[in-house]
């Protein structure tokens, strides 16, 4: 095993493993190639293995199908609350991973009834969005990007398109004017790196999330912002602030991330090489592939005991962590899936989590008409699109959470613009 996931022996409980029996979840294996790494973990430890977090914080890695399955679909005993957690004596205020746990009253830490009341006001403030408008924004928002390089023959496709998509949807989602827009699509991105300027730029984006719900209080539209004010669960100003943050940083990584991660795999997987130069059919199949092999989200903080119990052979103590590994568990052999079946219809992997706190219906679907719109827009646009470096010299980001590339260098014939 990589030294940078180090074990030795076996662990029985969150709390009882020493440091040294845990693997650490860092280290550049994580980004070189998550995939084995979880194999191995999954061969030593099973379905339910002893973990450090940033701190030597100690946790479950759920890396089973079975399992993440279980704990997602059991919100009474896995609950989501965070302030249930074992360890906070032991956090220390600069923690890193302190974003992912800190509790706050947004939808992301309720549960039972109350979360029922606020993920249903989500799911039916999306069900609002009409989708083939989005897909003719999307459209329009691709042919801009793209006008923007496509007569330097050259691009970077994460930092010049993929990541500047899905915040342009949501702001019309929102129902925000073109002007308010670039400031947010940077102040969310800033927010979602580890760094100094990450609390201020949240603040900023809070602020701006406060402003906007004022002024659909007194212009209110056909946007989500709107329908969640009117909502008859009556949520208060801060809740709807506080959900339309989750919804916006829920919605920029992760999509993308699908977007780069689906555009790096049809450019170096020879199945799609038909798709670039004669049309859209295989993108459907690259997304979902995607999401069963390359998920945006790796692994997921988190949910906690609400008893002593026991999972995967583990005796799991009240209020430890579980991490759900959603890549790990899509990976699992010991599923009764047929993972070398077409899984061109097969939507049953973890990537939008599952249950009670997964991702709310329709969300996946919205997701699914951004990233497909972009990605069929940019075949379209430059069909001979092509890698301009070695693709094992693309560099994935460094982090254990979410899977995308940093760069995404291509070349291609340099044409005019031709955008809507």
């Amino acid at each position: 095993m990589h030294p940078s996931a180090g074990t030795a022996g076996t662990a029985g409980t969150a709390g009882s493993a020493a440091p040294e029996e845990r693997v650490r979840l860092s280290g550049p294996q994580f980004q070189q190639d998550p995939a084995a790494l979880y194999a191995q973990i999954r061969r030593r430890f099973g379905p339910v293995a002893p973990v450090l977090l940033d701190g030597d914080l100690p946790a479950w890695l759920v890396t089973g199908y079975r399992e993440v399955h279980q704990i997602t679909g059991d919100a009474h005993l896995f609950a989501r609350d965070t302030r249930r957690w074992n360890q906070w004596d032991n956090v220390p205020a600069d923690w890193p991973l302190l974003p992912y746990v800190q509790h706050n009253p947004s939808v992301m830490f309720t549960e039972a009834a109350e979360h029922r009341r606020r993920a249903g006001a989500i799911g039916d403030a999306l069900a609002g969005v009409d989708q083939f408008d989005l897909r003719a924004h999307c459209e329009r928002i691709a042919d801009r990007l793209i006008d923007a390089f496509s007569g330097s023959g050259e691009a970077d496709l994460v930092g010049q398109f993929a990541l500047r998509i899905p915040l342009l949807a949501v702001a019309k989602m929102y129902g925000m004017s073109e002007s308010a827009t670039p400031q947010l699509v940077r102040d969310v991105a800033i927010s979602l790196d580890v760094g100094p300027d990450a609390i201020p730029a949240y603040l900023r984006v809070q602020e701006a999330m406060g402003r906007l719900l004022a002024a659909k209080r007194d212009a209110p539209g056909a946007d989500v912002p709107s329908h969640l004010l009117r909502h008859p669960s009556r949520l208060t100003d801060e809740e709807i602030v506080q959900d339309l943050l989750v919804v916006t940083a829920a919605a920029q990584q992760p999509t993308a991330n699908w977007i780069g991660n689906t555009i790096r795999l049809m450019l170096t997987d020879s199945r799609f090489a038909m798709t670039l130069s004669g049309g859209r059919g295989s993108v459907g199949q690259a997304l979902n592939e995607v999401l069963w092999y390359d998920t945006p989200t790796q692994n997921f903080i988190g949910r906690f005991a609400t008893r002593d119990t026991h999972l995967g052979g583990r005796r799991v103590r009240t209020g430890d962590l579980l991490v759900l590994g959603l890549a790990a568990a899509n990976a699992d052999p010991h599923t009764s899936l047929d993972m070398s079946a077409d899984l061109m219809g097969n939507h049953a992997h973890m990537s939008f989590g599952h249950g009670e706190h997964g991702c709310p219906y329709p969300a996946p679907e919205v997701a699914e008409v951004i990233a497909r719109t972009t990605v069929e827009v940019l075949l379209d646009r430059l069909p001979d699109l092509a890698l301009a470096v070695p693709a094992e010299s693309l560099v994935w980001r460094p982090s254990v959470w979410m899977r995308g590339l940093e760069r995404l260098p291509v070349a291609f014939t340099p044409t005019y613009a031709g955008g809507g």
